[in-house]
């Protein structure tokens, strides 16, 4: 493991880590467990890539903790989640405390249980000050809702003459996104071996490297964080550009 952090160039980091956590359902069913001890054991993971993502220099971090869509989840699930997000909340204070890591949250935050939200609003108040790393957390998030959102409010201000229709482009466009005080993706990481977005950062993710691993999340340890960066390490961003213009 200490060989793949040596293989890690610092100056090289991608900005914006972006991570897509799946499989604690699957990691759970392959071991006839509950799917909540799935998700339980999803957070420890969840503490080891943030600490390992801190320990780097990694400076925005986001999780896509609960979309939208998983409001449709059974509800005993959906009940477990939320309980699991209080705890994990109270517990890992003392750890973003340590690490001087702020904590956001982007998402529909409103349709949160007031229990969640207050927890919620409690933890980002107190590490508000730190500077090492923004750790978001996606809740109640879904990428074409607030594309939605971002269009009304912007409808909005032309129509009340604040802006002119000829002003809006990219930056008026993500300055009225949930993501409006963070940089654009660099990388997206998904686990459990599937290849695909699930409505998430659709707009940010527009220059990202995509890395999938078949590890299941809960499985997901320091060492195959490194190899996801080493990966992004290793190939040529180009950004619409030819290779020769780079170099």
């Amino acid at each position: 493991m200490k060989h793949l952090e040596t293989q890690i160039n610092k100056l090289k980091l991608p900005s914006h880590l972006a991570i897509i956590m799946d499989g604690n359902g699957r990691w759970a069913k392959q071991k006839g467990l509950l799917r909540a001890v799935g998700h339980e054991n999803g957070t420890k993971s969840v503490r080891l890539t943030v600490e390992n993502c801190a320990k780097l220099g990694i400076k925005n971090l986001t999780l896509y903790a609960f979309s939208t869509e998983n409001w449709n989840r059974p509800k005993l699930e959906v009940d477990t989640l939320m309980k699991l997000l209080i705890s994990s909340l109270k517990k890992e204070l003392k750890t973003l405390q340590e690490n001087k890591i702020r904590l956001n949250a982007i998402g529909n935050l409103t349709n949160l249980p007031e229990k969640v939200q207050r927890e919620l609003q409690e933890v980002i108040a107190k590490t508000a000050e730190n500077k090492h790393m923004t750790l978001t957390l996606a809740l109640s998030y879904g990428s074409r809702e607030e594309l939605i959102q971002a269009v009304k409010k912007i409808s909005d201000k032309v129509k009340n003459n604040i802006i002119s229709s000829d002003a809006i482009g990219e930056n008026i466009i993500n300055e009225h996104l949930y993501t409006h005080n963070l940089p654009d993706v660099d990388l997206v990481i998904r686990t459990s071996g599937e290849h695909r977005l699930s409505n998430f950062l659709l707009w940010q993710v527009a220059y990202a490297e995509f890395y999938f691993t078949d590890v299941l999340w809960p499985d997901f340890t320091e060492e195959e964080l490194y190899k996801a960066i080493i990966s992004f390490q290793n190939r040529e961003r180009r950004f619409g550009k030819t290779s020769e213009q780079i170099s």
